[in-house]
């Protein structure tokens, strides 16, 4: 049996050669692997449908971090400082579990219910962070979960 001129099964032979080298190459290609992190060392994500930070590739994406301590004691009746030391300790501790530290991050973002407080969080940042300065943004928002006054999300290299 002929088409076009050639034998059916040249045409044949063809389409198993081409399917045959897709599936190799689908095989090589790198496949999408995540990892999500999580710890008892800080603020559990709870009834939420989400992990405390996702690893893909040599970047890690932490959620928004609250002022809840390990135990899930919500500290938004708290001084400001307080609660922002307790969200730079679930981020240590997200990094840490992760295998990494504060000098890894990449980018912070901050949202804050009180601009007055910027400066504060300015004074307490620069501690946590040492002599690394990653890029930041500072958000000002009316009102956050559990009335808290912060709340904290990054971007970290692996």
């Amino acid at each position: 049996m002929r088409f076009g001129g050639y034998p059916v099964g040249s045409y044949l032979a063809a389409i198993t050669l081409i399917a045959c080298a897709a599936a190799y190459e689908a095989r090589r290609a790198p496949k999408r692997k995540l990892r999500h992190i999580h710890t008892g060392k800080a603020a559990s994500p709870g009834v939420g449908h989400y992990s405390q930070a996702i690893v893909h590739g040599d970047r890690m994406y932490v959620i928004g971090l609250l002022p809840i301590t390990p135990a899930g004691e919500k500290l938004g009746s708290r001084p400001f400082a307080e609660q922002v030391r307790q969200v730079f300790s679930n981020l240590k501790a997200i990094l840490e579990e992760a295998g990494t530290d504060t000098d890894s991050l990449l980018s912070v973002r901050v949202y804050i219910t009180d601009i007055d407080c910027w400066a504060e969080f300015n004074a307490l940042f620069a501690s946590f962070m040492g002599a690394h300065k990653p890029a930041r943004c500072v958000v000002p928002v009316p009102v956050l979960h559990y009335g808290t006054a912060l709340e904290l999300e990054a971007v970290a290299a692996i």
